[in-house]
Parts: structure tokens; sequence; C-alpha cells
């Protein structure tokens, strides 16, 4: 199948396929006038990297998961290694978050938001 179709039926758009082609995590076959010929296995690459994209793993990440996915003398060890490092920077980008949240939603408690020019948001953005 071509990439349109291969990118209908995995929810990727062509420029990404063909990023991913470029970076080596699939290779579908050529046919001989050089257009892509995508399988049925392709098709599961694909739809195996937006998964995994979604939960926010890296390309490099994806290219483990997927090397150990195709290994079959793989340790789940070595996944729940990947995965849980993933999971920790996902724990600190949400405390980050939160503490974001927090100050932000003092500085508008704080803000009159009336005609006045004094705006605490303001004056903490331009303190050094």
């Amino acid at each position: 199948m071509n990439i349109s179709d291969a990118g209908k039926r995995s929810g990727l758009p062509p420029k990404t396929i063909r990023f991913y082609e470029e970076i080596g995590l699939i290779t579908p076959t050529r046919q001989a006038n050089g257009y892509r010929d995508f399988s049925e296995e392709d098709l599961h690459k694909l739809a195996f990297l937006r998964r995994a994209r979604a939960l926010g793993f890296t390309t490099e990440e994806c290219r483990q998961l997927m090397g150990l996915y195709t290994d079959k003398s793989r340790a789940s060890a070595d996944v729940k290694s990947l995965a849980t490092a993933h999971l920790a920077r996902i724990d600190a980008q949400l405390a980050e978050l939160q503490e974001m949240r927090r100050t932000l939603a003092h500085l508008v408690s704080a803000c009159a938001g009336d005609a006045r020019p004094d705006c605490p948001i303001l004056s903490d953005l331009a303190r050094e």
C-alpha cells in the first residue's frame, strides 16, 4: 500500500511516516517505480510508534522500544526500566506544572483586576 493509505490506516500523517523512514524506525520496501510499499508489518510498527509517541516517549526511546519489541529474547526488565524512567520524567513535569499553577493562581488572586495600573502579576514577572 502507498504512503497515503498507510497514513490513513495508521493514523499518522505522511510527513511523520517519511520522517520515521528517514531516521530508520521503519523500512518499507520500494516498488520498481520507487514508490514506498507498506506492508501489514509496517502498519503495525507505525501504530506502535503512534501509541508510544502519544505516551510521550522520545524518538530515541521509541527506537529502543521498537528494538525491544522485535527482540524475542528481550528481558521485560529492560522495557520496564525504560518506561519507569519516562514515568519519573512525567512526574517531575507534573510537579513543575503544579508549582507553576500555584504561583500563577496566587498572582491572579492578588491582582485587583481594576483600572489601577498596579499589577502584582507584572511586578512578579519583572523581578530579578
